[in-house]
């Protein structure tokens, strides 16, 4: 009980919790969902909540109806979240490792280029997403559903409303100005800590 309470405040206090907060008012979500904005924002989180830990199998939003159809893209969206999970962890440990050894080696340098490089693809993808949010959208969830549950009808899937599409575009924008700036932020620790005098 304790650990699922832990998870729960873990959960209200991820970055996307305050966006989606905001964007209730900015988008005036409670006009199209009939509901408070606290109301929604408990839904949300046990959204949250069924999508980021692996032993809450079972979704249900108090105020919101879900159709089989539903259910069966949440519980895809999911899985796709635990091999995000799983691909972080096994990436950061492969990472973490590579930068030891770097740093034993004295070759921190090597990090140099990587960075550089890699601030053009959040770039590349923040202009593309200011561009053409809504072709990509569709493209993503053709890329990665082969069916066409994604296509939420607000009859029998209200929560639909409660998440209109420019709040993913604003989520997506987040993301990827947040690791545009840790990259920046990398490349020059990196190249201060290459400049400093050793001790």
């Amino acid at each position: 009980m304790m650990l699922n309470q832990y998870f729960l405040h873990f959960e209200e206090s991820k970055i996307v919790t305050p966006l989606y907060a905001f964007d209730i008012d900015y988008l005036n979500i409670p006009k199209y969902v009939g509901l408070s904005k606290e109301q929604i924002l408990e839904n949300y989180r046990i959204l949250l909540t069924y999508l980021n830990i692996p032993w809450f199998l079972a979704l249900d939003m108090p105020d919101f109806p879900s159709s089989a159809s539903g259910l069966f893209h949440f519980f895809e969206v999911k899985k796709l979240f635990m091999l995000d999970y799983l691909i972080l962890i096994f990436s950061g440990m492969g990472t973490l490792w590579f930068v030891r050894h770097l740093n034993r080696r004295r070759e921190s340098w090597r990090l140099l280029p990587y960075f550089r490089q890699g601030t053009l693809i959040p770039l590349a993808i923040l202009l593309a997403l200011l561009v053409s949010f809504d072709t990509l959208f569709v493209l993503f969830h053709k890329v990665f559903f082969n069916n066409d549950a994604w296509l939420f009808n607000a009859t029998t899937d209200p929560i639909i409303l409660a998440l209109p599409a420019e709040f993913f575009m604003h989520s997506f924008l987040l993301a990827f100005g947040l690791i545009e700036v840790f990259l920046i932020l990398g490349y020059f620790t990196t190249k201060y800590r290459i400049s400093a005098p050793s001790r």
